[in-house]
Order: C-alpha cells, then structure tokens, then sequence
C-alpha cells in the first residue's frame, strides 16, 4: 500500500514490508494452526500474512476429469506475461504472472502482484520482448488491477470463458510463473474442489487486511509467482486468475481467525479470481471509471507505516520529507481523521487513502505521543503503484 515507508537507510537487506504475495506465516508464526500464501510476488523476504476461509457455498468433493495439461498450457501460454517490479521502498525485487487482454499490451493481474511497486517489467512470453509497464488502475478489494506496456503491438491474447459456468469436479490447469524464476510458464493440472470461497488476508506489517470473495477453489499446485497466472479449462480457456495457494498446511474453517478453528488438511489447495468477476472489473479500469473501490491512476502517498490501535491507526514509522513528515506526525502518533472522516483502524486509513490521487490536498487529524489532539492539511505526494 503506498503510503508505507522504506526501510530506514542503514538496513541493507529486503525487508518484508510488500502486502499479498508470499508465505505468510508459514514458519514466522508458528503459533497459529497453519497458513497459506497469496502468490503473487516473489520476494527476497517473505511478508507475513495470515488467512481466515469459510465456505458459503460449494462443496469439497473431487470427481477428476481427464485432460492433456501441456495441449491446454500451449494454448493459454503465448498470452502470458512474467511481471517483475522494484518495489524500491521495501529495497527488495518481486515477480508474479500477467495476461494479455489486448494485442496494444493491456495486461490483466492481481493488484498484489504489483503493489508497493516503484518499476515494472514485463516479459511477453509469445515474443519474448520486455517491456516497461505502468499500472492504469486497480481495485484493491478485489485484487485485480490493469497495466500498460509501453510500445507493445501485436501482442497474442489469451482467451477467455464463462466462469460462471465452472463446476466442481472440472479438470483445470493452472499456468503461472512458479518461483519467479521468468522461462516457459510452470504447469499445474488439477480439479475444482469448491466454488464460492472467501479468504480474508491479514498483513502484518500494515495493520490491514482485505477479503477476497467468489474465490474458485482448486487441487493444483498453485505456487509464489503464479499470481495473476491463468486457470484454463480442458479447451484452454481462462476461468481464472491465480490468486491464493497453500502448501501442506491448514486452514482455519468456519469463519474463525486461524487459530481458533481446529484446521483441516488442505496441501495443494489453490484459489482464483473467477475470470468474469475479473474482466468486469478491469473493463472498469480500462474506461476510466472511478468508483469507491476502483482507483485510477497515480497513487498518493502519506509516507507513513500504520498498525491497529485501540484510537485508530498508531504511527510505526515517518518517511523522512513525506507529507506525513512535514505535518509533524511521528512514530507513536495515533491518526484518528482523514478529511473529517474516522481513521478506526489500518485498513480503513488504505480504503480512505485509495479515493485521493496525488496533489491532493487533505487534512489529518492525530493524537500526538501527550495525548494531544492535533491536526494540519498536507498536499499528498506520488507513491509506489497499489
């Protein structure tokens, strides 16, 4: 989220400051049940984010079709891109997985592969030409956002189909960047488990979190890096975007935060964004329609780290010269408004940040490190895409 700050000057390696796109408390948080990744970013250091799932509707049983995993990756390959960012406030590189809408370079991925981002590349596996990329807008609660190559041209495509027709049991193959390693795309055959699922994904280094609806659960072995990857049909058709995977662990069910649901075996489980619910978003992003969810364009930047508290969202760390910075706000602050609306917690500080765009200006109100209450009126600055 692009409000968060660098690491301070000294620290030489990565830190684990991205969002959605890597294990997430798989080793780190050992207290808890299990844990899962959303994998949509490579990094050096991984992130710490932790899943709650339940299961509204859908069912678990797997009744396994047959079907030729290379012939459906031939055909869905060509429309892939390798996205690969510098997400220069973190100091640390990330990669995930793109797909082509259009020949002109629209590329369709999950916000997360991009967030936190201060460069882009993008290799088009049909022709195996590298671009540089900018982000044309996205929506964070449904993680999907839309970039542009600059000077692409005759650009294969994928092709999609009809998510709404998916049902448990159908043979899909997942194609992604696995590792972040770039190359020919990584193949993961499987089935559909469950339809309708919801993850809600907790960031640690932020505070906030955001859930994911409508998920389509799968048995592939969805992998880091193979975030905004295509799920295809049996005919190679894309009713997916690769989103979310476990490995080996468990999950909490019933609604519950992990830890305090006993977990259920769910090794090889992946997750993906229903191609429909997708592309009607990013036909959204591509007309330039702005909506509470929906940021186009630049994204501004506070330059702060926030976390919960029980006032609103307690400051972790100012970047040196940000607006945050020059209103006065430092480590320890509490912010509690945003332009005369409630700042209650880290994730409601992102939701209000994703309506303003650079040169904003906005005011902020805060409980300073005396209990003081204090506000003044910054102009927001460019930040990190996402």
């Amino acid at each position: 989220m692009s409000y968060y700050p660098p690491p301070p000057p000294q620290r030489s390696q990565p830190g684990p400051l991205r969002t959605f796109g890597l294990v997430m408390a798989a080793v780190l948080l050992a207290a808890l049940i299990g844990a899962a990744f959303l994998v949509g970013g490579l990094h050096r250091a991984p992130s710490m984010r932790s899943l709650d799932l339940y299961s509204p509707g859908g069912s678990s049983q797997n009744t396994t079709q047959s079907l030729d995993a290379s012939a459906v990756a031939d055909k869905v390959k060509p429309g892939l891109v390798d996205i690969n960012t510098t997400l220069g406030y973190q100091n640390a590189q990330a990669a995930g997985t793109g797909m082509v809408l259009t020949p002109g370079g629209e590329v369709l991925t999950n916000n997360h592969v991009v967030e936190g981002a201060t460069s882009i590349s993008v290799t088009d596996i049909g022709n195996g030409k590298t671009y540089r990329a900018s982000v044309v807008g996205y929506d964070r609660s449904h993680d999907v956002a839309v970039l542009q190559l600059q000077g692409a041209s005759g650009l294969a495509t994928v092709t999609t189909g009809d998510s709404s027709q998916v049902k448990v049991g159908d043979a899909i193959v997942g194609i992604g960047n696995a590792g972040g390693t770039g190359g020919a795309p990584s193949v993961a055959p499987g089935t559909v488990t469950a339809l309708d699922q919801s993850i809600t994904a907790s960031d640690q280094s932020t505070g906030s979190s955001e859930k994911l609806q409508g998920l389509i659960q799968v048995d592939a072995n969805i992998q880091s890096g193979d975030s905004g990857g295509a799920l295809a049909d049996a005919n190679g058709h894309v009713v997916g975007m690769n989103t979310a995977a476990s490995s080996g662990y468990q999950f909490g069910r019933g609604g519950g935060r992990l830890g305090d649901q006993q977990g259920q075996d769910a090794s090889s489980t992946g997750y993906a964004i229903p191609i429909n619910q997708a592309l009607s978003i990013a036909k959204q992003i591509e007309a330039k329609s702005a909506s509470s969810t929906v940021h186009i364009g630049g994204t501004a930047f506070l330059g702060v780290s926030v976390a919960d508290s029980g006032q609103g969202a307690i400051v972790q760390q100012v970047v040196s010269g940000a607006p945050a910075a020059q209103a006065g706000l430092s480590a320890g602050d509490v912010l509690t408004g945003l332009n005369g609306q409630t700042i209650g917690s880290a994730t409601t500080l992102t939701t209000l940040m994703d309506g303003f765009h650079p040169g904003d200006k906005v005011t902020l109100s805060w409980i300073d490190q005396t209990g003081q209450q204090q506000s003044a009126t910054v102009t927001l600055a460019e930040g990190p895409a996402g």
